[in-house]
């Protein structure tokens, strides 16, 4: 079923193009051409839009920035749609309305639905919208990875979902082998720094520091170093307070206030005011008499013992060590404390390496064996894909004028000679974070040619049409809206070039297919066919896009049969590959 439909594409100051507008058909759109006119801008616009990298060197000379602008037709319940919906798009008149704006200084923005977006919203809705193919894809499929993913992607859940749970296992190794080897290599280095902690903490324990400590023997000893004035301050000050019991005639601040307050008790109750004022030199007497009484306290209690002091200068020494090798100055013995509680807890992380080794290899071994059963399924899956797949594609060769052709795909895996592979069919093998499998189509393009792989035993037009045929065997399996080939007939002619003709016009049967080609035959199948041409001045202006119907159609195909427009030869022969196109569909 068709959700969208790649309606028309607005190019502006792209390369050689000026302004273009590329009207498409909903069936088979050919793009045609010579050569430099800019044919190739075409899937360039299509990348832009569909999230590709921005290059400034796309602008046209002379221009500030290149503008691609696209709309999709499209269902509202399309996957694309939906998620345009939920970044704030809205669809305008059943289309999405796409534009990409690229700048001479490399500034790229994206809008969708009117809305502004980041550029990767692009790529999320490409995979839903469009398949882009071209000469660059015919050589990725020649490497094994791209062949293992086309396969990956034909199985579907069969391999998607032992390969997710393959992924997410294969991970969790890599995380506990790394974290094995961090502890079993640094040993030694981690060994040294638990006898560096156990030292530290045994020096701390030994001193047994409190918090607050080192504050509390300072104080102290700025007391016992000044024992001696301090007593005679005291008891000077008592005296002044209380009295000289050697001197009857002194006079004290005691007695003073006593005679002060029965001079004002006597008359007290004559005025109020002077009561309170009784009362408060009452209050003066009392702290009088307390402070002297704590003054002759602290005077009887005051140590001036030597040996202290040296106590308590031995105490203060010994801190201050710990504090020079585990704290601060700032801090103190607190930052000591902290020292030690932190040590302690790393001794124990350290001194629990055994058991954690111990526990990361028990793991380690259980994922190795978890991993063996799924990269068996992950290659059971893959063979089981394989048989269909090359069935498949040999049967789409066939209809591409090779039908002989035979298409294998070859899984096999590498054996590990370390012997710590997982294993796979009762042997370790090398694996990696896709399993064990090594992918690679072989193709046999004639009955007697042994299988080779397709890097070495395809020429360029049997390479394009293995890709196409790779490609439309995906379409039944996992179709996209849209499909937009770059040459993909490049090396292809003669009979070829019909038969690829003909297959692109049964794929545009149930989705849209755009290509770009130089060929008349596969051009001659289209339902559109689009002309890009130049004008004098080397320029494509808005009209230098042209959909071709009736005369103007034979001629371009008469053009691309033998380089001339007028050829009455090729003109017959152009009108001939029009009606057998249109007798064939």
């Amino acid at each position: 079923m068709v959700f969208s439909v790649l309606e028309e594409m607005r190019i502006r100051s792209l390369g050689v193009i000026d302004d273009a507008v590329v009207e498409l058909s909903p069936g088979f759109t050919a793009v045609t051409g010579e050569t430099g006119a800019g044919k190739t801008m075409v899937v360039t616009s299509l990348g832009l839009l569909l999230g590709g990298r921005a290059d400034p060197a796309l602008v046209r000379i002379g221009s500030k920035a290149a503008v691609v602008e696209g709309r999709i037709v499209m269902r509202p319940d399309a996957p694309a749609a939906v998620r345009a919906e939920e970044a704030g798009a809205e669809l305008d008149d059943g289309a999405l309305l796409i534009s990409r704006t690229v700048s001479a200084e490399g500034r790229s923005r994206a809008h969708v639905g009117g809305r502004s977006v980041p550029v990767g919203l692009l790529g999320e809705l490409a995979d839903d919208l469009v398949a882009v193919h071209g000469q660059t894809d015919q050589q990725g499929l020649l490497r094994p990875a791209r062949q293992r993913q086309a396969l990956d992607r034909y199985a579907g859940d069969a391999v998607a979902v032992p390969l997710e749970k393959y992924a997410a296992a294969y991970r969790r190794l890599r995380a506990v082998a790394a974290e094995l080897e961090e502890i079993t290599t640094r040993a030694r280095e981690r060994a040294q720094e638990a006898d560096l902690l156990r030292f530290g903490l045994d020096e701390i324990a030994a001193v047994e520091p409190r918090a607050g400590e080192d504050a509390e023997l300072a104080a102290e000893a700025e007391r016992l170093g000044h024992a001696e004035s301090l007593a005679g301050a005291a008891q000077l000050a008592h005296r002044a307070l209380a009295g000289d019991p050697e001197d009857p005639e002194g006079v004290d601040a005691s007695t003073l206030v006593a005679g002060a307050h029965r001079a004002l008790d006597a008359v007290r109750a004559h005025d109020p005011a002077l009561a309170s004022l009784a009362e408060r030199i009452g209050e003066l007497g009392i702290l009088l008499a307390d402070v002297a009484g704590e003054l002759a306290g602290y005077a009887d209690d005051l140590d001036a013992d030597p040996l202290r002091l040296a106590a308590v200068e031995e105490r203060r020494a010994a801190l201050l060590q710990l504090v020079r090798k585990y704290g601060t100055a700032e801090e103190g013995v607190d930052a000591v404390l902290r020292w030690a509680e932190t040590g302690a807890a790393r001794l124990l992380e350290l001194d629990g390496d055994d058991e954690r080794i111990t526990e990361l290899t028990a793991e380690r071994d259980a994922l190795r064996a978890e991993l063996s059963g799924l990269a068996q399924a992950l290659t059971d899956a893959r063979t089981e894909a394989a048989e269909r797949f090359a069935a498949a594609v040999t049967a789409e060769l066939a209809s591409l004028a090779m039908p002989h052709a035979r298409v294998t795909i070859d899984i096999r895996q590498t054996e590990d000679p370390s012997g710590e592979g997982v294993e796979v069919g009762g042997r370790p093998v090398l694996y990696g974070p896709t399993g064990a499998d090594e992918v690679e189509l072989l193709l046999a393009p004639h009955p007697g040619a042994q299988p080779r792989p397709i890097a070495k035993g395809a020429s360029g037009g049997e390479l394009s049409r293995v890709m196409l045929a790779v490609e439309v065997v995906f379409a039944g399996s996992d179709p996209v809206p849209t499909y937009l080939f770059d040459e993909v007939d490049a090396g292809v002619g003669g009979k070829a070039a019909v038969e690829v003709g003909r297959r692109l016009a049964k794929l545009a049967k149930s989705a849209q297919v755009v290509v770009v080609t130089h060929l008349p035959q596969v051009a001659a199948f289209a339902d559109r066919q689009l002309l890009v041409e130049k004008t004098n001045d080397g320029s494509v202006t808005r009209s230098g896009v042209t959909v071709l119907e009736g005369e103007a159609r034979v001629r371009e195909l008469s053009r691309m049969l033998a380089g001339q427009e007028d050829s009455e030869t090729a003109r017959a022969h152009a009108e001939e590959l029009l009606a057998a196109a249109r007798a064939d569909g």
